[in-house]
Formats: C-alpha cells, structure tokens, sequence
C-alpha cells in the first residue's frame, strides 16, 4: 500500500508539472524565443568579429608584400654596387618578411573558411527563428478557442487518467524523440577540423617534397640571378 501511495505521489506531482507547463505554454515559448534573440546577436557580433579580423589580416598581408618588394628592389641595387654584405642582410629581412607573408596569407584563409561557417550558420538559425515567430503568432491566435473548448468536457477525478491524456503523453514522447534525432543529425552534420598545412610543412621539414617555407640562401640566389640579368643593360 505504501509502495502505491509513493506512485501515486510521483504520477501526480508529474501530471501537476505538464499541467503547469500547458497552462503556461504560451509564457514559456515567449522567454524561449527571447533567449533564441539573445543566441542570434551573439553568433552575429561574432561573425562580425571574424569579419574585422580578416580585413586587418589582409591590411598586413598587403603592407607585408609591399615591404618586400621594396626591399628587393633595394637589394638588386646593391649586388649591381658590389655590395654583397648589404645584399645578404637584405635577404634574410626578406627571408623573414616571407615568412610573415605565408602565415598571414593562411591565417586569413582561415578567417575566410570560419565567416563562411558561420554565415551559414547564422541563415539556418534566421530562418528557424522565423519559422518559430509565425507559430507562436498562430498558437497565440488559437489559444482562447482551446481556453474555451477545455469547459466544455468534465474534468477527470485527480487520480483518473484519460485516454486524451494519455494519447497527448504519447504526443509528447514522439515530438521528444523527433528532437533528438534531429539534433543528432545535425551534431552529425558539423565538419570536423582537420590540419593538413601543418602536416605539409612537417613532411617538407623532413625533406619530403619541395620546400614551403623560404630561407635566407633561396632569397639571394634569387636575388644575384635577378641582379645579373640587370647587368648588361647597365652596362650597356
């Protein structure tokens, strides 16, 4: 008898919290919808972001090529002089510069990939949400019609079940199940991170294939061919 007694407590208290839930339904959607608001402006502050930081990232790459070509220049200049001492500190700035130059250009190929995650992702959701307005309008319009057909059964005793309840316990469960699968699908669906730049510079390392990153000794023996192929028209 205790044992039903302690059921009966559990079955109620449950039935008690969906019935608050129900009554309070159109309550609870409007706070929802309030915190799905909050979650758009921030994946839109960070898309934002994401977007500032691609515009400063190609302001350097742009600044950083423009330093080596000047440098370059500068260098030629100084080979056809004699300058070899000159011309080698000049290749390893330039060295450098490249260096930047690379890892800039992939940093803002990144950016590039990450603000068209996130533009997806931020359309999905937009449109979601406004799927989500139009019904809220329409429960809300349909709300005094089921306040008014509620009166129009007898209310149950508080220890009967219905079949209407039970057919709406089974409605829950299902719309629960739909939502899961759905939001496994969609875990499913994200695309996993993967590093293959880091894998090509550590086989280049390695000495498997060509060289991705430059050095010093490719930059000036870049520079003394450049340098000799200016020599006859000086000299002319």
């Amino acid at each position: 008898m205790f044992k039903t007694l302690i059921t009966l407590v559990r079955g109620r208290t449950v039935a008690i919290t969906e019935e608050v839930a129900d009554q309070n339904a159109l309550l609870i959607l409007d706070q929802q919808m309030r915190d799905a608001t909050g979650a758009l402006d921030r994946v839109k502050k960070a898309l934002a972001i994401a977007i500032a930081q691609e515009n400063q990232e190609g302001q350097r790459l742009d600044a950083t090529r423009a330093r080596i070509d000047d440098i370059e220049t500068r260098a030629v200049a100084a080979i056809e002089a004699g300058r070899e001492d000159l011309a080698a500190e000049a290749a390893e700035a330039i060295a450098t510069l490249e260096a930047e130059r690379d890892a800039s250009a992939t940093a803002r190929a990144l950016f590039a990939a990450e603000i068209a995650k996130l533009k997806g992702h931020l359309l999905q959701q937009q449109m979601r949400f406004s799927q989500l307005e139009r019904g809220r309008r329409i429960a809300r319009a349909a709300e005094p019609v089921r306040v008014a057909r509620r009166g129009r059964i007898e209310t149950p005793a508080i220890f009967e079940g219905t079949l209407a309840e039970a057919e709406a316990t089974l409605s829950r469960l299902r719309e629960r199940q739909v939502e899961a699968d759905a939001a496994e699908a969609a875990f499913d669906a994200l695309d996993a991170a993967t590093g293959p730049i880091a894998i090509a510079e550590k086989l280049s390392e390695e000495g498997f294939g060509p060289r991705l990153k430059p050095n010093a000794a490719d930059v000036l023996a870049r520079l003394r061919q450049r340098a000799a192929g200016a020599e006859p028209a000086s000299g002319a």
